[in-house]
């Protein structure tokens, strides 16, 4: 929702708005996701809620730019401009004919930054910073695994397959929602 609602601000008003929010998103992406995430946790208590709202806090930036991008392509064409000479006003351009035209690429970032969070999770939880016991996480499950894998192999083997095919299925079910919601990829 940040990314989609700045994204669209920077590529309707463009000028100063533009320069001011791509500036932010430039600052925010020269630190380390990562790291900036572990430095949040670190002063708050770690829990699953605390872990969804920092990682959904850091990871808008890729939507700013994207749907950004999409505005400036679309806000050239004829039937946002038709609707500008007819007298439509900004909030009605945006969420009427430009937001609902850049819904495709949205939806397939969004799939996919879900495969995004289930990693970064897995990995927050796995070096016990994320969901904590006894609130059961893939990354605790393997964290917990590592300690007996010379006898009990298949306590980090499961655990980690799962992650590969879950972020696995979110990339393919991205990708196929690219190709059937995008009309320039239909091909026949």
């Amino acid at each position: 929702a940040i990314g989609i609602l700045l994204g669209a601000l920077a590529g309707y008003y463009r000028g100063w708005v533009d320069t001011l929010i791509m500036r932010l998103v430039d600052v925010m992406l020269s630190i380390p996701s990562f790291f900036l995430i572990l430095a949040v946790i670190a002063f708050l208590t770690p829990s699953i809620i605390n872990v969804m709202i920092v990682i959904g806090l850091t990871s808008w930036m890729g939507v700013t730019r994207l749907v950004r991008a999409e505005f400036l392509s679309l806000s050239s064409r004829e039937f946002v401009q038709a609707a500008h000479t007819l007298g439509a006003k900004d909030a009605r351009l945006i969420f009427t004919h430009l937001l609902p035209n850049s819904l495709t690429p949205i939806i397939v970032s969004s799939v996919l930054g879900v495969a995004g969070a289930v990693l970064l999770e897995s990995g927050l939880s796995f070096l016990g910073l994320g969901v904590q016991a006894p609130q059961a996480s893939w990354g605790n499950i393997l964290s917990d695994g590592k300690n007996y894998i010379q006898f009990a192999w298949w306590l980090s083997l499961f655990p980690g397959l799962v992650i590969l095919v879950t972020v696995l299925g979110y990339n393919l079910l991205g990708e196929g929602l690219r190709d059937a919601l995008d009309p320039r990829s239909n091909t026949k």
